[in-house]
């Protein structure tokens, strides 16, 4: 009971706040002559009044207002009035009309702006718990992949007893999936913290050529299982040439490696895979090309956001995290990462500035 009977106080006194400056205005207009203009003084009534109450309020403070301070030329019809004092009771009277409008078009700018800083701070809300949830679920999955890499490497490494040689493969394979999945775990978590942080790089003078190659090793085994053969192609160069860059090498083995499974899983048995590495007069070129499927032309726009999918058997084999991650590696880096169809499949892209050390 005691809210609102204190909001009724508190409207009353506005209301008699409002009366009393219109009857001191009245007051001081009707007791003096025309020549001195005290309508200017019911811009406070007009302002106390769009504050105090809504729009149409408002407007009848300011009518009334300018019938007050024009009604003053009436009472004094029978005197002399000269020119100057009816000029100065109509700018009196535009000033009023100009305060009406602006009060009522700044409440309305007030109102929307307050709506949107709602929004934008329940759209705050969502990011701060959609991010809180994703730290969670990904901590939460980690620890247990974890966990079960290192119990079936125990078993590769006889600690339970001896395995056969059908055992090792199949313990091998389940290493395998679980490093998969712990990937993209990684890549959610990292994905979430890059967009809300941005991507953190650990830069030095680095070569292109050597990190591709030592990537390209790495992913030998699978290369290997999917009878998928990798070349390498120096451009215009006939030999080995270095790649100069100043880049985070984690980053970037990250970027290289997403690419290289990319093509190697779809790529036919087989086929070959085009590493092609070129030095232009300031950006260090890496292309990717593969004999797969290619890319559908609809896709290219949205080839590279989060967690894009579409019906093509290309876009079904991933999860929309990996191309979004390298796009935020890259472009943190200074450079661009695109993709391209070619007559046989498809090509991935990046250049990064040269090294000017």
């Amino acid at each position: 009971m005691k809210k609102p009977f204190a909001s009724l106080r508190l409207c009353e006194t506005k209301i008699l706040l409002i009366v009393s400056l219109f009857i001191i205005v009245i007051t001081l207009e009707f007791t003096t002559p025309p020549a001195y203009v005290f309508g200017y003084l019911y811009i406070g009534a007009i302002l106390l009044v769009n504050v105090s109450y809504h729009r149409k309020a408002t407007l009848i403070a300011t009518v009334i207002s300018v019938l007050l301070t024009l009604l003053n030329l009436y009472i004094h019809i029978g005197t002399e009035i000269e020119l100057s004092t009816v000029a100065n009771r109509l700018i009196a009277t535009l000033s009023l009309i100009v305060t009406g409008w602006l009060s009522n078009s700044n409440r309305h700018y007030q109102k929307k702006l307050i709506e949107q800083q709602t929004k934008l701070q329940s759209q705050e809300k969502l990011v701060q718990l959609r991010q809180d949830f994703a730290s969670t679920l990904t901590h939460d999955l980690r620890t247990p992949l974890l966990g079960a890499i290192e119990t079936i490497k125990a078993f590769q490494g006889k600690q339970f007893g001896e395995i056969t040689i059908t055992q090792e493969k199949v313990l091998a394979t389940m290493i395998r999936s679980h490093q998969s999945s712990l990937q993209l775990v990684e890549s959610l978590l990292d994905v979430y913290r890059n967009d809300l942080e941005g991507l953190k790089l650990n830069l030095s003078p680095l070569d292109l050529t050597i990190l591709t190659e030592e990537v390209t090793n790495s992913l030998a085994e699978l290369a290997s299982v999917h009878q998928v053969y990798v070349l390498f192609n120096y451009g215009e160069s006939d030999f080995r040439q270095s790649l100069w860059v100043n880049g985070d090498t984690f980053q970037l083995k990250r970027v290289l490696t997403n690419l290289l499974i990319n093509a190697i899983n779809h790529s036919r048995r087989g086929d070959r895979i085009e590493i092609i590495l070129s030095s232009q007069s300031t950006t260090q070129v890496v292309k990717i090309l593969d004999h797969g499927s290619g890319i559908k032309p609809e896709d290219f726009p949205f080839l590279f956001d989060r967690f894009y999918q579409s019906n093509s058997d290309r876009q079904a084999k991933g999860t929309g995290l990996g191309l979004y991650l390298c796009r935020q590696i890259i472009e943190a880096h200074g450079g661009k990462i695109w993709a391209e169809n070619h007559s046989k499949g498809a090509i991935f892209s990046f250049f990064l500035p040269v090294y000017q050390g």
